[in-house]
């Protein structure tokens, strides 16, 4: 018998990605002061389609101090009796440097080839717009939804989600749930069937290194005034051995080795490691001792996202720079604490520091820890059965690389787990050129989320008490 819900949702395909095409014209860049009225933007478009799907009690909601870009909310609570399931997705997206190497305008979202191009296609804007069109048919359907659903649509995902825990905090009677079921978390791979179950933490700051007070000629000065480009290249340089480990004390502590089940469970994963690297033209490396996708999923690591200082213009200058810059971001691991681990690399830093030189650190990007869902939560056995619906087969259970601080911070601040079910998948350029989205996710994304809205409708509240943390 064919579910009418599903009949709609689908139906209204063309539409949705009209929809889409809309919010991705947004340049909804929330670390970019310059792109406000993009953010602003794409909260009226939100906030329109919320309200013409009649969701209730719609308001923007910041820390008490209310800094920081801010969160729409909105709900509906037509199920009495039923879980209350808090939908998570952001609007905010990436900056999208540099421009010279997309093949389009990212701001100006094209269809080609089955894939909607443009910048938060992927991340988060289409995934986004599934939940939102499968609520919407469920509504035009049946008159109502079969569960309790409070929608949190952040303006801050990107930069780390730095006013998520003070919403969190200000706001927690009016986001109560049971779980949470977030828009985001990219699907790992076009050809398996995978569900997130963890992924790692974030932390991250800026870096200045200056040895003089101004810039000073290369003939005068050469050689007995350090270079603030080479002194920040070494120190960069020491933030790992030659084995790949992190060579700062103490950034390791609370960490534990990958145990041999674990190992055995990601050695099963079918994965074409030489097939994976060809693909982005580059070679394995990393810490020496672990696979691949060990060192993707169950380690830490620190990397430089820019280097910048000195003359970068045609032609050449000879100047010594007076400071050099960097950016700097980890990736973190269960059993880390973020604050922790950022400060023993900022000690590592400063130890390795030459006389005559000032290293100054600023900017820090937000932090949140790892995070990883009971495995036999019922939110998560709603997603397994979902996918086992519309796709037959039983997904296998992944983890991934990146951050989604939602996960971490509303698990510490709010007591509630997250189930990542995204539509996205990693392959899809976010965070870089070219960024799509597979109009063909739209389809499957829909089927399953109607399927796991109606599988979450069966589960009885109480069933989630004992995973709620106060």
């Amino acid at each position: 018998m064919t579910d009418p819900v599903l009949a709609l949702a689908l139906e209204r395909q063309p539409q949705l990605i009209e929809a889409l095409k809309n919010l991705v014209a947004c340049p909804s860049v929330g670390a970019d002061p310059a792109m406000a009225q993009g953010m602003e933007d794409a909260r009226r478009i939100i906030e329109a389609r919320l309200d013409a799907m009649a969701f209730q009690n719609r308001q923007r909601l910041t820390p008490v101090d209310r800094s920081g870009q801010p969160a729409i909310f909105a709900e509906r609570m037509d199920a009495p009796g039923r879980p209350t399931i808090l939908v998570y997705a952001h609007y905010d997206v990436q900056p999208s440097d540099p421009l010279d190497k997309w093949g389009t305008p990212p701001f100006e979202p094209v269809e080609r080839d089955g894939r909607l191009y443009g910048r938060g296609t992927s991340d988060d804007k289409g995934p986004m717009m599934i939940a939102l069109d499968t609520l919407a048919a469920f509504i035009e359907v049946e008159g109502r939804l079969p569960v309790n659903v409070k929608f949190l649509i952040e303006g801050e995902e990107e930069t780390g989600s730095p006013s998520l825990p003070g919403i969190l905090e200000t706001h927690r009677d009016l986001l109560a749930a049971d779980a949470v079921l977030s828009a985001d978390g990219a699907r790992w791979r076009p050809d398996l069937v995978t569900l997130n179950v963890g992924s790692r933490g974030n932390a991250g700051f800026e870096l200045r290194v200056q040895t003089a007070s101004q810039d000073l000629h290369s003939g005068r000065y050469g050689g007995i005034v350090a270079n603030p480009l080479h002194v920040l290249s070494t120190l960069i340089a020491g933030l790992h051995d030659v084995r790949g480990h992190i060579a700062a004390p103490g950034f390791y502590d609370g960490v534990a080795e990958p145990t041999q089940a674990e190992r055995d469970e990601i050695a099963a994963i079918p994965y074409d490691e030489d097939e994976a690297f060809i693909a982005i033209s580059a070679q394995p490396h990393g810490e020496a001792g672990y696979s691949t996708l060990e060192r993707l999923w169950m380690r830490p690591t620190v990397d430089v996202n820019g280097m910048w200082g000195g003359y970068t213009g045609a032609g050449s200058k000879t100047v010594i720079p007076n400071e050099a810059f960097a950016k700097i971001t980890m990736r973190l691991v269960p059993g880390q604490n973020p604050q922790n681990a950022r400060q023993a690399i900022i000690d590592h830093l400063n130890a390795q520091m030459p006389p005559g030189g000032k290293l100054e650190v600023y900017g820090d990007r937000g932090q949140c820890g790892a995070y990883a869902v009971p495995p036999d939560h019922p939110l998560l056995g709603a997603a397994v059965s979902a996918l086992e619906e519309t796709t037959g087969q039983s997904p296998l259970k992944v983890r991934i690389g990146a951050s989604l601080p939602l996960t971490e911070i509303v698990s510490r601040v709010m007591g509630l787990d997250t189930v990542m079910f995204s539509f996205a998948l990693s392959d899809e350029n976010f965070h870089a050129p070219n960024e799509f989205f597979r109009l063909s996710s739209i389809t499957d994304g829909l089927a399953t989320w109607i399927q796991i809205i109606r599988h979450i409708a069966k589960i009885d509240p109480a069933a989630f008490a004992p995973y709620r943390r106060t």
